[in-house]
């Protein structure tokens, strides 16, 4: 066993221990000096996919030998598992511990074509693994959230595990969730149906994974579905798919950076916290960073690189949506998440929500540009949907929100910045600095006068209340509000007020921009302790409580 001055003499020799641990692989501190030095001498086991019977040809099922290149590696203490350059059809991947997959520069690992309905086999007579059973929690989410068995690639309960590599996996055969019309060429695949596969990478209750380098196309109805990963890298992805592009879920320690998500039909990057582990557990200490999500292209022209945006066919049916969201599922919490240094295009802004019970606290977000959004660039949400067990299940808490140096080009005319609470349960402690919103404008008279529905209950969505009676911020509901440097304006007129308030106590505007129509920038109902100071959109004004006025 290495004494500790033998660690610092390596310590000081390497000026890492972290190097000099990572030159003596799998000893334990049990082991002697000469079998350190042995096994520091081993070379690194490498377990080409290959030579254990994979053909490559993307014709020949493929899953067979992946699986026992796995074994393999597993058995021997780990490994790494090798995919050189080819084609590898397959059903479902089942990744071990102490297993590193590398996806080589042209590989490719494609999801064999599931199970039609009405069919009991896929591709060859092959099916994918079986949805394990999850019945007690199905209630709380949606059926692709509650399974991870049957994906292309899986892992429950391991540590220590990666996948790298410049290759690409095509989610060719899984389905992107039941009720979904085919997009494109590719067939509908029943989500429930056995035999089916359902997301491309799928883990539960893992520990020391890291995501790097590959791509995804068509994803499933997730490209990565992470339940219970802790110590989550996830760096330089590109992901082109129909659905989620990743969903973290119930995740701790975790690192999302310089990825690309093109997701015109649902949510880009969508931390979680929902109920599938059978208990409430937070996503809890997430950086997200120097990422791009948008929702404007076809499906495979970012990865392929011609970047075709759907064309304006009221036919095609596609939501744009490609944003950065926490929620909708919402049972555990958000904690301590930041986001910093993105860019979001032709999809919709930020969403932040709780509304099954989440504790959505203590999030930081900074340096964002926004283009062509087709909701407003900001969507906060404390709600009442409280979808999990009743005698469990509370309203949650929205507070101590930051959000500084965002700037948004050619925002939507319906849909502002939504921030809404609901009666009894304000949104608190949000602060918005040094923000640039460019709104398309147009909005009439009569739409200044709409008043939104609570919908205490409903499906949380920036369109959910209608249009708004604002043509920058609708905020209903909230405590300790502050606005600083922040500028609304308006390419068209818009007769509508910038700023609309209804149930708010205590909120400040310093430095603040926007046009003036008619009847002012800020319209107040049910106001107190309101205070504007330095701004151009209205004179400086102190105010303890306001029914109804204009400003």
């Amino acid at each position: 066993m290495k004494t500790f001055n033998a660690m610092r003499r390596d310590f000081l020799r390497t000026g890492s221990f972290g190097m000099a641990a990572a030159a003596i692989p799998a000893v334990s501190f049990a082991a002697t000096a000469q079998e350190a030095v042995t096994a520091s001498a081993a070379p690194q086991a490498v377990f080409d996919v290959r030579k254990y019977g994979a053909t490559g040809d993307g014709k020949t099922v493929d899953t067979k030998a992946v699986n026992s290149a796995i074994e393999a590696a597993a058995a021997v203490g780990g490994g790494v598992v090798v995919f050189p350059a080819g084609t590898y059809l397959c059903f479902s991947i089942r990744l071990k511990s102490q297993v590193h997959l590398h996806l080589e520069q042209g590989s490719t690992i494609v999801a064999a074509d599931s199970p039609l309905p009405g069919q009991e086999t896929g591709y060859n007579g092959g099916v994918y693994d079986a949805a394990e059973p999850n019945t007690a929690w199905d209630a709380y989410q949606d059926y692709g959230h509650n399974h991870w068995h049957n994906s292309l690639l899986w892992g429950e309960d391991l540590h220590d595990l990666s996948i790298t590599g410049s290759g690409l996996i095509w989610g060719k055969g899984l389905s992107f969730g039941a009720g979904r019309a085919a997009r494109g060429s590719y067939p509908i695949y029943r989500a429930e149906q056995s035999g089916v596969g359902n997301k491309a990478i799928a883990l539960k209750n893992c520990r020391n994974v890291i995501l790097r380098d590959f791509s995804i196309l068509k994803g499933g109805h997730f490209g990565l579905l992470l339940t219970g990963v802790d110590n989550l890298t996830i760096d330089n992805l590109k992901i082109d798919t129909d659905r989620d592009g990743m969903d973290i879920d119930c995740c701790q320690n975790v690192r999302v950076s310089n990825c690309t998500v093109n997701s015109p039909w649902d949510d880009g990057i969508c931390p979680k916290s929902s109920y599938a582990l059978g208990y409430a557990r937070a996503t809890r200490n997430v950086t997200i960073t120097n990422c791009w999500v948008t929702g404007t292209y076809e499906l495979g022209t970012v990865l392929d690189g011609t970047y075709k945006k759907f064309v304006n066919d009221p036919s095609i049916r596609v939501g744009h949506t490609g944003r950065i969201k926490c929620g909708t599922e919402s049972n555990g919490g958000f904690i301590n998440i930041t986001i910093s240094n993105c860019v979001f295009e032709g999809c919709q802004g930020y969403a932040l929500e709780s509304v099954d019970g989440a504790l959505l606290e203590d999030i930081t977000i900074t340096n964002t540009t926004m283009r062509d959004l087709v909701s407003g660039p900001l969507f906060m949400r404390l709600g009442s949907r409280l979808r999990g067990p009743k005698e469990t299940t509370k309203v949650g808490s929205v507070k101590r929100i930051l959000v500084s140096n965002l700037e948004c080009y050619n925002a939507p005319l319906k849909v502002s910045s939504v921030l809404s609470g609901i009666p009894g349960f304000p949104i608190e402690d949000v602060k918005l600095s040094n923000i640039y919103i460019e709104t398309v404008g147009g909005g009439t008279a009569e739409d200044a006068k709409v008043q939104p529905p609570e919908f205490e209950n409903k499906y949380p969505e920036p369109g959910m209340f209608g249009p708004m009676p604002a043509s920058g911020f609708f905020m209903r509901h909230m405590r300790n509000v502050e606005m600083s440097h922040v500028e609304i304006a308006n390419t068209a007129p818009d007769a509508r007020p910038a700023f609309y308030l209804t149930g708010v106590e205590r909120a400040d505007f310093f430095a603040v921009t926007a046009p003036r129509g008619a009847d002012g920038a800020f319209a107040l109902h049910d106001v107190k302790d309101l205070r504007i100071g330095w701004s151009r959109a209205a004179a400086d004004a102190t105010l303890s409580s306001i029914d109804s006025k204009t400003l």
